[in-house]
């Protein structure tokens, strides 16, 4: 994977966890079918949609999914019943080796980098622990922090501030189009990490 690293000089760095640092969004969407399907929901719930919702706050995407097809599934349970499922099953997490190589050059140099998900805490550090790059950032934002999730600029805000770095300065790596348009509303300029979805799409378009 070549990622295209804008020109200039940034004081600090914040990625996405899920498919960012961490190749864990198809692992995400089989926890997604299993937390729905327990819930009783009573639509499909595809991949496309699924993607199109990556690094919006998991509570919300519940909301919108019961908006969409005129449910009343509990958000927070559904929540809950995902994440139990993705614990269970986080010995199968890897990291995204060109964005590992980043981070760990990153680190060599004494950069300041944090890490700001849709992902809840409870899910982000242990699956950063999963991949060994737990300790890589001392700064980690979630929804629980800010009062919006992606794609609002807050979590982004939050982190720069945590890490005395204007944002300006800062350069976000994101997967997700939520994520990119919180980068651009906080100022920052960003790097799209293809998900697994479009790595997969260009891998077949190359064949």
């Amino acid at each position: 994977m070549e990622l295209n690293i804008p020109e200039g000089e940034f004081a600090a760095h914040i990625f996405d966890c899920d498919g960012t640092v961490v190749d864990s969004m198809p692992l995400h969407y089989r926890a997604w079918v299993a937390a729905l399907t327990e819930h009783g929901a009573p639509f499909e719930f595809t991949e496309a949609y699924f993607y199109a919702s990556a690094g919006i706050a998991e509570a919300d995407v519940t909301r919108h999914l019961n908006g969409l097809h005129g449910c009343d599934l509990d958000p927070q349970g559904v929540v809950r019943s995902k994440q139990i499922w993705f614990r269970d099953h986080f010995q199968e997490l890897r990291s995204v080796a060109a964005v590992e190589a980043i981070v760990r050059r990153i680190a060599a140099m004494g950069t300041p980098m944090a890490v700001a998900s849709g992902s809840e805490l409870c899910i982000v550090e242990p699956s950063l622990g999963a991949v060994g790059l737990r300790d890589f950032f001392p700064v980690i934002i979630t929804p629980e922090f800010v009062k919006r999730g992606k794609p609002a600029p807050d979590m982004f805000l939050l982190a720069a501030e945590k890490m005395g770095v204007p944002p300006e300065r800062c350069l976000v790596y994101e997967d997700g189009r939520s994520g990119i348009e919180a980068a651009a509303a906080a100022g920052m300029a960003c790097v799209y990490v293809p998900s697994a979805e479009a790595r997969l799409r260009e891998l077949k378009d190359s064949l």
